[in-house]
């Protein structure tokens, strides 16, 4: 199962917090790495794969784009959430990330993007759907793939829903779970019901989850 290196980017710097109460968010400078300089922090924790929220694109406020392509150059894969809002906002040279909070009703014209599933309180936003109708749904457009993102477990280790298996059933490509995996049982369960990756960083940080395994790119257990 991959194992991927979250990077949540606010402000030109490498931010840490929990819950995606984002205005709270601040530069991570605690764990692996001493410095929020995105490049600098990534050389640090070289991982195989990446995935970046741009957390100023996504609310608006500005965007990341240039050092995204440099982080981009320095991963084998980097899966990139910039907020889009129609398909003239994807990326070139990155795995792009269409999120349910941002995207819109027409998930259509993403051919190629992972979808992100965005949850708050074990519902889809914006709509308040349940995760399994909306990984139904995507089962007939043209992602590469789903990623379930607990927004309100980011940061937290708070664990994982009951129903992970009926949550892979619901869709036969590839999914990946980010938010609330605290450590290496966390990352079994994942890998038992059939999951191909998982996004993570606050549990690294705290030494729960090896440094290897992001290196390596995948659990090794």
């Amino acid at each position: 199962m991959e194992c991927i290196l979250a990077m949540d980017l606010k402000g030109g710097c490498v931010v840490h917090g929990a819950k995606g109460r984002r205005e709270t968010y601040a530069p991570l400078t605690w764990g692996l790495s001493s410095t929020a300089e995105p490049e600098a922090y990534l050389r640090d924790l070289a991982p195989q794969y990446l995935y970046i929220a741009d957390l100023d694109r996504i609310e608006g406020v500005g965007d990341h784009d240039e050092v995204v392509r440099r982080l981009a150059g320095m991963v084998k894969r980097c899966y990139l959430d910039r907020g889009c809002r129609t398909p003239a906002d994807l990326m070139a040279g990155v795995t792009n990330v269409v999120g349910t909070e941002t995207a819109g009703d027409d998930l259509s014209g993403y051919a190629g993007s992972f979808l992100s599933v965005d949850i708050k309180d074990g519902l889809v936003i914006p709509k308040g759907e349940r995760p399994i109708e909306v990984l139904k749904r995507a089962e007939s457009l043209p992602f590469a793939g789903c990623i379930l993102l607990n927004i309100g477990g980011v940061g937290t280790g708070c664990g994982l829903p009951d129903d992970l298996e009926d949550l892979r059933a619901a869709y036969s490509g590839r999914l990946l779970w980010g938010g609330g995996v605290a450590g290496v049982r966390h990352l079994d369960m994942l890998e038992g019901a059939g999951f191909d990756g998982a996004i993570v960083a606050t549990g690294v940080h705290k030494g729960a989850i090896p440094l290897e395994w992001l290196q390596e790119g995948r659990t090794c257990s």
